[in-house]
């Protein structure tokens, strides 16, 4: 079989050689990654590294390598949203993946282990602030994953049919794909101090999560209607930004990934913990130490 060979414009390679949007070399990727949104968050992570091996920002993309237990880690930046976790996944698995002297595809793929640690908003008047949950599942609203072949082979159609009916979908929103974790690494990270979650992945914080401003929402009743709904004996936990896209694009490309947060606000009980930066301290140690 022929290889594949990856034209300039499709990849875009910087004159150092490094990957176009996140600027770091393929002999810089190490297997385990941890994946914040914030840059000022790698900080604090790599805070726990025992070496720092190397240090690299462009734009939000903010990334630190070392070791942590003597074994390889970075912590990356990707921002906030489904379209910066199409970037980073695709990039870091481009470097993982794709001889950046050849522009071929490697006959062997390189697995990658991704953990993401975030903030979310709970739907659940039972989940209390501080509490970490693991998107087991994911609703990606943001469309991303519609946009490659092999959508349907990873996602759960049944589930998808379920909650559109539900909700009464509008036909002009993205169509829903629901995906699950990596089961292997969730059983790993999660232990039995957090919640296995189904966790929604919005295209934006405002309008798309259901918060109304100034402008009135085309389906005020969305969350409402998310907050009722249960399949399979689960309901809906929290809304964040990013879990989805990273789930899906992972188990299409062959990698390990799954999401964590902690809960910042409940929206069931519109109540909210603008003070949350030493329960992330704490749940960043315990992914630390079980990646």
């Amino acid at each position: 079989m022929a290889k594949k060979i990856i034209p300039e414009s499709e990849l875009i390679i910087n004159p150092d050689g490094t990957v176009f949007h996140l600027h770091l070399h393929p002999d810089q990727l190490t297997d385990r990654i941890i994946l914040v949104g914030d840059p000022a968050r790698v900080d604090m992570v790599a805070s726990f590294f025992d070496t720092r091996t190397f240090e690299v920002r462009a734009r939000e993309f903010h990334t630190i390598g070392g070791t942590y237990n003597g074994k390889p880690i970075m912590c990356l930046s990707h921002g906030i949203g489904p379209d910066n976790i199409d970037i980073v996944i695709n990039e870091l698995d481009a470097l993982a993946n794709i001889d950046f002297s050849t522009r071929e595809v490697r006959s062997e793929i390189r697995r990658l282990d991704m953990v993401r640690i975030g903030t979310s908003g709970a739907l659940q008047p039972e989940l209390l602030l501080g509490t970490p949950v693991i998107a087991r599942k994911s609703i990606g609203f943001d469309g991303v994953l519609n946009y490659y072949a092999g959508r349907n082979d990873v996602a759960d159609i049944e589930f998808e049919k379920a909650l559109c009916e539900h909700a009464g979908w509008n036909p002009l929103w993205a169509k829903p794909y629901i995906v699950d974790a990596d089961e292997e690494l969730v059983e790993r990270i999660g232990g039995d101090d957090m919640v296995r979650g189904i966790t929604i992945s919005a295209v934006g914080f405002y309008g798309p999560q259901g918060r109304e401003l100034r402008l009135p929402l085309s389906n005020p009743d969305l969350n409402r209607h998310i907050e009722t709904f249960e399949y399979n004996g689960g309901k809906i936990t929290n809304y964040e930004m990013e879990s989805a896209p990273l789930a899906g694009l992972g188990r299409l490309m062959g990698h390990r990934c799954m999401t964590v947060c902690s809960i910042i606000a409940n929206r069931f009980n519109t109540e909210a913990n603008p003070n949350y930066k030493e329960g992330i301290r704490s749940l960043v140690a315990t992914v630390l130490e079980r990646i």
